[in-house]
């Protein structure tokens, strides 16, 4: 196998490459809330590139790629149909007005590059599964990565699913979505994405010598919870949206479990 950073070098070079073109097509748009489709398919693409440069046989090496791959194509289709026809993203919309002609250069990099280094950092395990030559065989950690990615799939499929079959009635506008995975915690979909990476990463886990890939999942949790998840969303609901406060009381944030009575 190569050098493991000349390897981790190409998947750099192979996300910064990915986002730099979003970052183009986000000009012309004149949409840089488009970079948040693409936030999974960057991690696909560093599976199959550190896919392509490892070696060795083995079903872990095709089937960590391939539930990569998966996950990103179903959040990248998802947020394509939540975002349509919705304009530009309050956040990025704001930076630009803010920043006016130097919007664009400083989102290529405080956007764009930023999102392609921090997809790179977390998707470590990834390189890890790939360039790791032992064990070969399936074992406890690999079923445990499965029943991981499975369930935190299925929070973030079905989270996403209700909450949009939700807002898409009119009698609900104005209501706080509390049923189905949303009555046991109040971000289904974060809980969910921070399962199935603490689940890939049980994959790399699994390898000799791969300890200090646990970094990787503890950091997306973080995101998730203190930066661009649960602390980002809920800034200001509590007074902008009747009956939140007591939709916090009763549910848990991010953990699923039985409502508080």
């Amino acid at each position: 196998m190569q050098d493991i950073v000349s390897v981790a070098l190409q998947g750099l070079s192979a996300a910064a490459g990915l986002m730099t073109v979003v970052w183009l097509i986000s000009l012309l748009k004149r949409d840089a809330g488009i970079i948040d489709i693409f936030w999974g398919p960057a991690f696909a693409l560093l599976a199959w590139v550190y896919w392509a440069a490892g070696t060795g046989d083995g079903v872990r090496r095709l089937l960590v790629p391939i539930l990569v791959t998966v996950w990103a194509l179903r959040l990248a289709v998802y947020i394509l149909w939540r975002n349509r026809g919705g304009g530009e993203d309050y956040r990025y919309a704001a930076m630009r007005q803010k920043h006016g002609r130097w919007f664009a250069p400083l989102s290529l990099v405080i956007v764009f590059w930023l999102q392609a280094a921090l997809a790179w950092l977390i998707g470590m395990p990834l390189l890890q599964v790939q360039r790791a030559t032992a064990p070969v065989a399936l074992g406890w950690l690999d079923l445990l990565g499965l029943v991981l990615f499975a369930t935190g799939l299925f929070f973030e499929a079905v989270g996403d699913f209700q909450l949009a079959r939700f807002k898409a009635d009119p009698a609900n506008r104005g209501k706080v979505m509390d049923r189905g995975l949303w009555r046991y915690t109040r971000h289904p979909n974060y809980f969910g994405d921070a399962a199935l990476w603490w689940g890939l990463t049980c994959f790399a886990l699994a390898t000799e010598g791969s300890a200090w890939v646990l970094f990787s999942p503890a950091l997306m949790t973080f995101l998730l919870l203190k930066v661009s998840g649960v602390a980002l969303l809920e800034k200001g609901l509590g007074s902008t949206k009747p009956g939140y406060e007591e939709y916090v009381r009763r549910t848990s944030a991010f953990l699923p479990l039985p409502p508080r009575d």
